[in-house]
This record gives structure tokens, C-alpha cells and sequence, in this order.
């Protein structure tokens, strides 16, 4: 099921497709109470023309077919401006358009709309048509043919909806591709994360390690998209044993690779290691479901290719490195360890956790060789290492910052001459002396 909402979420058809059912069940409603003589109320209204067969059917006919030539051409510019974002900031910033709910809503409900016209224009019948239904009570009204009057209202309020979110449409795509925008929603996402994984307070206790045990091996091969921890708690909880996890989210395996292990079990024979394996969810790529250390490698793949010689964009780099800066500081004041286990219960699930010095490295560590070619980002990061630190009184996690800001310094010296270098050595020296409060 969590492989299938993964699909569903970062789709373009299952919006559009809900909506159209939904057009149908509108389409339904409504043509009932034209039928049985409930909307007559709508010709009544003064300012209200009723429509003729003739016009109802032009109408319709215009909106379904600029309906369906306009989300042709929404779609084509949402697929050039994911192309264009992937290309400049990374192939794996696609899952994060996809997911785009402005754009899912903006071509579901253009589909939406043009269904709904269809499902209208074939009712709609003119003054020498025979009425299909001899039993139809409009065939007998005043005005000629049939023409579903409250139908013909919905459709013109659909269209009008479909105007407004045409206009959102054309806001939100150049807006959603700015690249300041696009850091934003990555950053903004992995903060969330950060404080839903780990709520608690950091209390200087370290990750423990935990026992080894007999191995439960992969039968599939992809990327784990997702973990069911609280079934695999419970599952532990019945068996009376320990669950303790070998890959955490993001990580690949392939058949016979170890995802987690049995332990402190009596008897191993009977142990349910399908079930077990049947709560990872595994994919053809990663997705930021579950997996905090995607987002944080976006923040670097984004920082990294604006650095490039290529581009040269130091100051994206540096709204990257304020981005990862922010989920380090948060990270260092929480605690990084979870528990699936009820209120005061022994857990019997024991994760594959990782500590500080391991979300430090994946981020500043990892953009480190390109924060050292530029004299502009290498001294926003330093600044970005001491405000990390600054609300800090974990003397560990603060020597692990001060440790990047070193090995930051000692590669610019390879790459960075001059008055450059020596700008980069001063702020140095202020990290130091900042470091030290």
C-alpha cells in the first residue's frame, strides 16, 4: 500500500482521473434535478437568462474544447518546467515537482471541467428533437427542446473556476522554479522532518549499539522508500523478541543483503521474515518519504552544481548553505534517537540510527569541496557553522562543527591564492575565537 500512495503521490493522472469522476457524479446530480423539476427555480431568476438549445450547445462546445486546449498546454508547460528545474538543479529534484499539488490541481481541474461540459452537451436537445424520455418532465416546460438550466449554470461557474486557476497556473510555474523558491520548499520540508523524527531535546545520550542476531535477507532489489516501524514493533512485540534494523530509508539492497536481524529470540525457526520484509517498501529511486538524508542531499547536489565551473553561481551556494545550516542547528539541539514502543515499554524494535557527526558530514562534509573553491560561500559557512553552534552545550556535537570549519580552511589553502586566501584565513580566525564562547 505505501509503494502504491508513493506512485499515486508524485503522479499527474490521479487527480484528473478523481476529478473526472467527479465531473460524472456533478454531471449526474445535476441533471436529475433538471429533470425531475427541482432547478426550475433557476429560470425564475430575473437576471438569469435561460439558456436556448443552440446557445447551450455552442457553450458547451466552446468550454470542453478550450477545457481540453488548455490542459494540453499546461501540461506541456509543466513538463518543460520540470525539465528545465531537473536539468539546472538536479535530476532528482523531479520527485519534488511531481509532487507539485498546484500543478496536479491545475490540470485535474481543466479535465475535470471539459467532462463535466461532455457529460452536459449530449443531454442538451433542440426544439424538433423527440425527447428520449417520453417520460421526461421538461419535454412538456415552456421552452422548446431540453436544456438542463441548472446544468448550464455549473458549467459556467466551472468555467469560471477554471479561468481563476488558470491564472494561479501561470504565477505558480515561474514561481516554483525560481531556485530560491525551490531551496525553500527543500528546506522548509527537512525542518519538518527534523521535528517530527526527533521531538525530543537533546540529552548528551549517544546512540547505543545493538545486538546482532539472525539475519533476515532482501529478496527484491531497489531503494527502501519506506519503513513500516510501527508494524514491525508489533511484530516484534509478538514474538517476544528484537528487531533491530541493518538499512534505514534511502539505502539500496538487492537479494541476500541483511536488512535486519532477530535477537534475543528463544527459538528463530518459526520467525515471520516475510512479514518483516514485507513492511519495507522498496523503489526504483529514493523519495523525500522518510528519507531526511534525500532532502539534505538535494541541499548539496544544488549547492555543488552551483559552484561548478559551469555555472558559477556562488550566492545559490550560499542560500543552500543557509538552508543546511538551519537543519543542522536544529539538529543539534535534538535528541537523534526514536522509539516505536509504547509510553514506558521496552522497545523491540531497535533502528539503524544515525548520530550528528553523520548529518553533519552527509551535508557541510559533503559540500565541502566545492564551499572551498569559492572565497564567497567558504565565509558564509563558517558563519553558517557558528550559528549552528551557538545555541549549543554539547561540547561533542560543537567539536564535530568546529572540525568541518578546520578541514574547510585547510582546503581552500589548496585551492584558493592571494587576497582571497587571506580573507578566507581571517574569518577563519574568527570561527575560532566564536567557536570558543
Amino acid at each position: 500500500m505505501k509503494k502504491i500512495w508513493l506512485d499515486v503521490n508524485a503522479s499527474y493522472w490521479f487527480l484528473p482521473a478523481l476529478f473526472s469522476i467527479a465531473a460524472l457524479l456533478l454531471a449526474t446530480l445535476t441533471l436529475w434535478l433538471d429533470r425531475n423539476g427541482y432547478a426550475t427555480s433557476v429560470t425564475d431568476v430575473s437576471w438569469l437568462q435561460p439558456a436556448r438549445p443552440d446557445g447551450a450547445s455552442n457553450m458547451l462546445s466552446v468550454i470542453a474544447g478550450a477545457m481540453i486546449g488548455v490542459a494540453s498546454t499546461v501540461f506541456s508547460i509543466t513538463i518543460a518546467a520540470v525539465a528545465y528545474a531537473s536539468g539546472n538543479y538536479g535530476p532528482r529534484l523531479l520527485t519534488n515537482f511531481m509532487e507539485d499539488r498546484g500543478n496536479q490541481f491545475s490540470l485535474a481541474t481543466f479535465i475535470g471541467t471539459f467532462v463535466y461540459s461532455i457529460l452536459i452537451l449530449r443531454t442538451v436537445r433542440a426544439e424538433h428533437e423527440a425527447p428520449a424520455d417520453l417520460q421526461d418532465p421538461i419535454a412538456s416546460g415552456s421552452l422548446p427542446g431540453f436544456v438542463p438550466q441548472l446544468s448550464m449554470l455549473t458549467a459556467f461557474a466551472l468555467m469560471l473556476l477554471s479561468v481563476a486557476v488558470l491564472v494561479y497556473f501561470l504565477n505558480h510555474i515561474p514561481a516554483s522554479i525560481r531556485i530560491n523558491t525551490v531551496l525553500k520548499g527543500i528546506g522548509a520540508r527537512l525542518l519538518e522532518e527534523i521535528e517530527d523524527r526527533f521531538p525530543d531535546n537533546n540529552d548528551g545520550e549517544n546512540t547505543g549499539g545493538a545486538p546482532d542476531g539472525v539475519p533476515i535477507v532482501s529478496h527484491a532489489t531497489g531503494y527502501v522508500q519506506a519503513i513500516g516501524f510501527a508494524k514491525l514493533e508489533k511484530l516484534a512485540e509478538k514474538e517476544n523478541g528484537k528487531l533491530k534494523l541493518a538499512v534505514r530509508t534511502g539505502d539500496f539492497v538487492h537479494p541476500d543483503v541483511t536488512i535486519a536481524y532477530w535477537a534475543d529470540m528463544d527459538v528463530v525457526e518459526d520467525c515471520p521474515d516475510d512479514e518483516v520484509r514485507a513492511a519495507f517498501t522498496l523503489g526504483s529511486m529514493r523519495t523525500p518519504s522518510q528519507d531526511m538524508q534525500f532532502l539534505i542531499d538535494e541541499l548539496v547536489e544544488i549547492g555543488l552544481r552551483a559552484l561548478s565551473p559551469g555555472i558559477n553561481d556562488p550566492f545559490t551556494a550560499v542560500t543552500a548553505v543557509h538552508w543546511l545550516g538551519a537543519a543542522t542547528a536544529e539538529l543539534a539541539r535534538r535528541k537523534l534517537t526514536r522509539s516505536f514502543a509504547a509510553a514506558g515499554e521496552e522497545p523491540h524494535l531497535i533502528l539503524l540510527e544515525d548520530d550528528f557527526d553523520h548529518f553533519v558530514r552527509r551535508g557541510f562534509g559533503a559540500m565541502r569541496g566545492g564551499l572551498a573553491t569559492n572565497r564567497i560561500a567558504a565565509l558564509v559557512t563558517f558563519d553558517a557553522l557558528v550559528d549552528a553552534a551557538s545555541t549549543l552545550d554539547d561540547e561533542t556535537r560543537r567539536a564535530e562543527l568546529k572540525l568541518q570549519g578546520d578541514l574547510l580552511r585547510e582546503q581552500a589553502r589548496e585551492h584558493l591564492v592571494g587576497p582571497e586566501l587571506h580573507e578566507v584565513e581571517a574569518r577563519y580566525q574568527q570561527f575560532l575565537i566564536r567557536m570558543k564562547r
